[in-house]
């Protein structure tokens, strides 16, 4: 650290910088993935938007790459770095402010989305938020988002009108339909690639108090049953409807299904739209009417701090029973034979006409017509990193669930951006040309107008911890 002058970068702060020598580093460097953990050289809490052109300039100057944390979520480390610098939001820009009047809600760029659902809720108010409240706001919304309430208001990203961006020359500009337009298009599903974003504005829209959801279990004998109906279901289910279902095990091992219901009115009508489920007959049936900020905690004792996680995204198509089970049986056979791990797959349906009712061109979002599919194993990772056996094992559970669709369009097989690790890959510490080439693929069409936008706000490419973007 002889090299760094951190007492000349602690005097142009507000907040604090962490290094390797004080107590609180193993806390700084934590991640949600215990896998994503690097071993940053400096962490610095930064306060505002002048603390984050402080920590840039600092990391330019001692040739640093820098990563931005958020919510920390990323299970592929985008929030963290190896030898460099990390700009940290999440512990003083984490404040949620709500305007009800005008039905908007000013969010830190380090704010969780149990932050955001709380707070304007208490206004009678809600955005689209995901579906796990300990995810950081930045992550999600610079990526697409999708969550219970898109099937009523689309994507997290349709949601923004306004937001506060430092780029890489120290400029702190505001961008939106009205302002820096450019930008707008690009934070909108490009990700960090364009600075460091640290407030988001967010239209609010009435949202009744309560809801009907939880959780209802079959045993792993009713999915055929289950698939039938999801394909009916699927078919009328209306702007209010949403529905999780995720193939996994019990405590004992024992395979079942569990299935995430969600209606945005009362249980009466939720358990009549959901009525064909609950005629297969679950082993236990936890759906009831509950408080709507409580809806996106319903995952969260699933999505624990503190494991190994890998995840692996897919488009799903098509709702065929075959593939599912067949997905099913080798996540079971995988478990059992490695004896490392703990694994789910999700399956995610949410009703997509109002997020394909915006335009592709209208943000950097590849937007699809299909549902998206999750794979995730999780493991102690004090007893070793399993990352590498890990991906090996996610990719062939996830070419299992898309590989009986010859109608797929590569696009849609690509699955959610949010989901896909190898946008983090690098390769001794540098992008990985992976990492680029994929990126290729998950911006589209979008792609090269974002590389002229890259050029313009990030030309020597500083922000390139996910799905880099390469300047024209």
């Amino acid at each position: 650290m002889a090299d760094l002058n951190i007492a000349t970068l602690q005097q142009e702060l507000k907040g604090e910088v962490i290094t390797a020598e004080h107590p609180g580093y193993a806390k700084a460097i934590s991640r949600w993935a215990a896998n994503a953990e690097r071993r940053a050289k400096v962490v610095v809490f930064v306060k505002d938007s002048k603390d984050v052109v402080a920590a840039l300039d600092f990391a330019k100057a001692n040739g640093l790459s820098i990563a931005v944390r958020g919510g920390g979520h990323h299970a592929a480390g985008a929030s963290s770095i190896e030898d460099g610098l990390v700009i940290d939001l999440s512990h003083h820009m984490n404040k949620v402010k709500v305007d009800p009047s005008k039905k908007l809600a000013y969010v830190g760029g380090g704010a969780l989305w149990e932050a955001v659902d709380k707070e304007a809720i208490r206004h009678g108010l809600a955005t689209v938020a995901g579906t796990v409240n300990h995810t950081g706001v930045g992550g999600l919304v610079l990526g697409g988002g999708y969550g219970w309430l898109s099937a009523s208001h689309g994507l997290v990203i349709d949601n923004l009108v306004q937001a506060t961006v430092v780029t890489a020359n120290g400029s702190i500009l505001s961008a939106s339909d009205s302002a820096n337009t450019d930008l707008f298009f690009a934070i909108r599903g490009g990700g960090g690639n364009f600075g460091v974003v640290t407030e988001f504005v967010f239209q609010l829209h009435p949202q009744r108090p309560t809801v009907y959801s939880g959780i209802i279990l079959f045993p792993a004998s009713a999915l055929e049953k289950l698939i039938k109906v999801t394909n009916e279901w699927w078919i009328t289910a209306s702007e209010k409807e949403s529905m999780l279902q995720i193939t996994t095990f019990d405590p004992d091992g024992n395979p079942i299904v569990a299935l995430f219901p969600f209606f945005n009115g009362p249980e009466s009508e939720g358990r009549e739209k959901f009525k064909p489920f609950l005629d297969i007959g679950p082993l236990a049936d936890m759906s009831k009417e509950i408080p709507f900020e409580e809806v996106n905690g319903l995952q969260n004792s699933m999505a624990a701090h503190g494991r190994g996680v890998y995840q692996k995204g897919v488009g799903h198509k098509h709702f065929h029973y075959p593939s599912i089970a067949k997905a099913h049986e080798k996540l079971q056979e995988l478990i059992k034979t490695t004896g490392s791990y703990q694994g789910a797959i999700l399956y995610e349906y949410f009703p997509l006409h109002k997020v394909n009712s915006v335009s592709r061109d209208a943000t950097a979002f590849q937007r699809e017509l299909v549902p998206n599919a999750l794979v995730i194993l999780t493991w102690d990772h004090k007893a070793g990193d399993c990352s590498g056996q890990a991906r090996q094992l996610a990719n062939e559970l996830a070419s299992i669930v898309v590989g009986v669709e010859p109608d797929i369009t590569p696009s849609e097989a690509l699955g959610y951006s949010n989901y896909d690790p190898e946008g983090a890959f690098t390769e001794n510490g540098k992008i990985s040309a992976k990492a680029i080439e994929k990126a290729k693929h998950i911006f589209g069409d979008n792609y090269q107008r974002l590389q002229e936008i890259k050029k313009r706000y990030d030309p020597d490419n500083i922000f390139n911890k996910w799905f880099p973007i390469i300047p024209a």
